[in-house]
């Protein structure tokens, strides 16, 4: 079989995943799978050796300004004509599936030319309304049009709906990571570095015992009396992530994930504009499965910081099932599939 896989460039959850099916696609050795990336600027790419000699195209993405989704400039600065030029001729002919993570361009041309699609990703759980992730009709309609797909297999952390399975994280994210207390780790690539800054000097001096480790697009190597600065990194991130006590983070559900599935505590800044990063901050909310602070505040941060820790919970590695179904000729119903992932999941603990 030989498949095509589009990558959703944009965020690293949807290359995170990328990594974990491509190691347990290759166990499967009458499988040709070729990766397609969009939506960042191939110099931006990084921990995708596992993704072999890939293919890069543009893409769509949404852009962002002083931490928020700007409209206008995700419609004046994506290359529209360069997306369908590149949906027009990207040829599918020698391809028996396409697989997008989200990604436009391979979801597109297999639509035209009528090659089977799946849909793998946080993004597909969004297709149906669910009272516990809330969505308009109309951003429901554009997750569907957006990369479009004939099944849709979208991701969420407990069983929501027959179509949903557990986050799909790499092994060496999901073990039992000791922690050092006072160390924590965090990740707001959509915020200004320099508010980011700022907020660290403002807490040395209301915590100076407390070290955090700083990853950002625009961040340069460097040391403060209580924050190392890191460019973007998969295995630094990972050495910085084992240690830390807990994460800050933007409301993106891939590294939400690693956080819960470490039992890591977990502050989340939801992406001001993006309707999914919102969902994501009201159900962790709910389930008090994390903390959300709507703007970047010293005493909201100081206050997690004094909490106890948050829950765990125990995934199977969804990857390697996931592929074995994929390479089924007779791929059964995905209720089956979801329903033995879900079997195998533990709430291991839960926040007071």
């Amino acid at each position: 079989m030989r498949i095509l896989y589009g990558v959703q460039g944009t965020g690293n959850g949807h290359l995170t995943r990328a990594r974990a099916m491509a190691t347990a696609l290759v166990e499967h050795p009458h499988t040709d799978v070729q990766f397609l990336i969009s939506g960042r600027e191939q110099t931006r790419l990084f921990g995708i050796q596992p993704l072999g000699d890939y293919w890069w195209r543009d893409g769509l993405s949404f852009a962002t300004r002083n931490g928020r989704v700007s409209v206008v400039d995700t419609i004046s600065h994506n290359p529209w004509w360069k997306f369908w030029h590149d949906v027009h001729h990207l040829d599918l002919s020698s391809f028996d599936l396409v697989v997008t993570d989200f990604e436009p361009v391979t979801a597109w041309a297999a639509k035209r030319q009528g090659v089977p699609c799946i849909g793998l990703g946080r993004q597909y759980a969004f297709t149906q309304a669910h009272s516990s992730l809330p969505s308009t009709a109309l951003q429901r309609a554009m997750i569907k049009q957006f990369a479009p797909c004939q099944i849709a297999l979208g991701t969420h952390w407990r069983p929501l709906n027959d179509y949903t399975l557990p986050p799909i994280i790499e092994p060496a994210d999901n073990c039992d990571l000791a922690a050092h207390a006072n160390r924590y780790l965090v990740y707001l690539p959509f915020e200004p570095l320099a508010e980011i800054a700022d907020l660290l000097v403002q807490l040395h001096t209301l915590v100076p015992h407390y070290t955090f480790d700083v990853f950002h697009p625009e961040a340069t190597a460097a040391t403060t009396p209580n924050a190392v600065f890191h460019a973007p990194s998969r295995s630094g991130f990972q050495q910085a992530f084992a240690p830390a006590q807990g994460v800050i983070s933007n409301a993106g559900f891939g590294t939400s994930s690693e956080a819960l599935a470490a039992g890591k505590k977990l502050l989340i800044k939801p992406l001001k504009g993006q309707f999914e990063q919102y969902a994501n901050a009201h159900y962790l909310d709910a389930q008090k499965l994390a903390t959300v602070c709507l703007s970047l505040d010293a005493q909201a941060l100081l206050a997690w910081l004094k909490e106890p820790d948050a829950a765990q919970l125990s995934w199977p590695q969804v990857a390697p099932q996931l592929a074995q179904w994929l390479m089924d000729p007779r791929r059964g119903d995905v209720r089956q599939l979801a329903q033995r992932l879900w079997s195998q999941t533990l709430d291991t603990r839960r926040r007071a």
